[in-house]
Formats: structure tokens, sequence, C-alpha cells
């Protein structure tokens, strides 16, 4: 019984001409330099080199397999999200890559498990298009963790969340659109405070914008790397809810009380952190994520976990899995049913 990966990405290696198909504008299309090799272009601009892992399932099963994951929630890379476009062309996108996802992850549906995308500037739409999707196969939906200036506490955006807990389908939170300025273009900053900055604005955004309030305790919600700067950060936000509830008492209850009402992600890479996590949030909140198959990702994945001798066997044990079969809704028994398949398989 393997680890269960819940924060993985994937890049088609192609697809059509939004430019062509959704309308004129800056869009991301795919350079391929080899038959391995490809970079994500944004107009004229290099914006990432991606590898085959990113497309072949072949490629990530024999990485899931060196680092004994057993299976993988495969989600969208955040730049294809279109929340800067109307919502009709998000629309679109959105299925595009949504149905791209299904063919990458079909060579293995009990192994790697596909998240959608959804317009999430028009919720009526965003609804839809995660209905469609799940209906297809989707086991899950990311968002980004903002739509321009609106968070998650925004109308639109709790009527989708709203809608997911309803339905029961779980929600992955990634930062997608940080901000940028001279002191930040250096050292991949951007990435490195900016994008755990994010991550403690939309959970904060959660807590004292009332979502948390308004949602049902239902829903499975969960945030990337770790919840950022979350947990160090409790007792800041803690006391400005007691020191000043003129501005910072906007949630019925303070903010401590909904650190049970959201999971996160493991990529801390080192045992002190997810130390922290584990005794803010509880071990019953934390699950395994390896950002796979990008370079600020954690190799192996849950080598922070594996070196963290503070956790029991039982904790151990739920983060590296136990979790992620209750965020995901999976039942005990088709999971070992189908761990025995994948066992005969490879000893057959």
């Amino acid at each position: 019984m393997g680890t269960i990966d819940i924060h993985t990405h994937y890049v088609p290696s192609a697809w059509p001409d939004l430019s062509a198909r959704v309308g004129p504008g800056l869009w991301p299309s795919l350079r391929v330099d080899s038959e391995r090799d490809a970079m994500i272009m944004l107009g004229e601009t290099e914006f990432r080199p991606i590898g085959a892992d990113c497309w072949d399932a072949e490629v990530r099963l024999a990485d899931m397999d060196a680092d004994g994951v057993e299976r993988q929630v495969v989600s969208p890379t955040p730049l294809f999200f279109s929340y800067d476009k109307s919502g009709d062309e998000a629309v679109k996108v959105a299925r595009i890559f949504n149905d791209l996802a299904l063919d990458i992850c079909a060579p293995a549906p009990h192994r790697l498990l596909p998240f959608a995308q959804v317009p999430l500037q028009d919720p009526d739409a965003a609804c839809a298009e995660v209905d469609r999707c799940i209906a297809n196969g989707h086991r899950g939906v990311e968002i980004g963790n903002h739509v321009g200036d609106r968070d998650l506490d925004d109308e639109g955006i709790v009527v989708f969340l709203q809608h997911c807990a309803e339905r029961g389908i779980p929600v992955f939170v990634h930062p997608w659109d940080m901000p940028t300025s001279p002191r930040l273009e250096r050292w991949m900053a951007r990435w490195l405070t900016g994008m755990p900055a994010e991550t403690h604005l939309s959970i904060i955004s959660m807590i004292l914008g009332g979502t948390f309030d308004r949602v049902p305790e239902s829903l499975r919600i969960a945030f990337a790397h770790g919840g950022g700067s979350f947990a160090f950060w409790l007792g800041r936000l803690e006391n400005a809810w007691h020191q000043r509830p003129d501005l910072v008492a906007t949630s019925a209850l303070p903010p401590s009380h909904y650190t049970k009402r959201f999971s996160v992600d493991s990529v801390v890479f080192d045992p002190n952190a997810l130390r922290l996590l584990v005794e803010t949030l509880g071990a019953d909140q934390v699950m395994v994520g390896s950002d796979y198959p990008y370079p600020l990702g954690e190799r192996p994945v849950g080598s922070a976990l594996e070196s963290a001798d503070f956790l029991t066997s039982a904790e151990r044990t739920a983060i590296r899995r136990g979790n992620a079969l209750r965020f995901l809704a999976l039942d005990a028994p088709s999971v070992n049913a189908t761990t025995t398949t994948l066992e005969e398989t490879y000893l057959s």
C-alpha cells in the first residue's frame, strides 16, 4: 500500500492553437524541442521548459514506482487557468485541457486521478464544467487562489465552493498569479516568497471573509505548499482577531477554530516545517504532495515525511495515504482490490 500524492501537474504534449479555437489574445503554446523536451511559450516568450514526465504516463508511472507512490492526483498547470480572459473564453480553454487530462491519465486510471480546471470567473459556468468533468471521469477540481482582485470569499467563488460541497467534489487550491516588482524578479523570488504569501492570504480570506461560516463543513478543500506561511503566522492572526476586533474579527469564531476545516500538502521539504504543520493543524489535516514533475517539487516523494521522527506510526500512515483516501473519498476495499490487481499485473 503505497503513498498517495495529492499534488502533481500535467501539461499535454500538444493542444489546439488557442488563438484560432478560442479567440485572439496572448495564449500559451508548446514549442517541441525533441521527443522528450519542450518549452511552454507565452506568446513569443519562453515560460517554462518541461519534459515527457508532464504528458507521458509511462514515464510518470516509472517515477511513481521508484518513489513508492501508489496514486497521484494529476492537476492542471495553473498557467492554463485563463482567469484573466472572459468567461466564455475560459470555458473553451477548460474544456480543451480537461479532455486532454483524461487522455493523459487513461493508461492507468486507477493510479492517475485527474483533477479539472474551471472558469472560476463565471460561477455558473464553473459549476457546469466541474459537473461535466466529474461525469466524464475527473476526481476533483483544482482552482487558483484568487481571480483578479477577488479572493476566496468572493460571492461567486463561495457559490462554486458550496456547489462542490453539495456534490462531494474535492477542491485543491494552488497559487497562480503572484505580484511582481523589480525586487521580486531576482532569484525566483515570486515563487520563493510570493507563492507562500498568496496561499496564506487565500486561507485568511476564507476565514476572515466568512467563507468557512457559509459553506458546509462537508467541503473537502486542501491548499498547496503546506498552506504557504499560514501555520507559522497563525498566532499573529489569532492575536489580531482578539486585539483589533474592529478590523479583524469578521469571522464568527477566532481563526484557530477553522484549522480543521481544510487540509494542506506536505511540500515543505524540511521535517521541522512538517512538525509545525502537524502541531498547528493536526496530523489528520496533512497529506503527501510533491509538486511533481517540476524542479521546485520534492523528490523522492515524501522524503520530509520519512525523516520526521516525531510522528507516530499511525500519524505517518495517515499523512502518507489515509488522509488522502478521505479527501478523495476513496474507500479502502476498492483501493485494496486495485492494489492487488496492480501487483498481479507486475508479477505476471
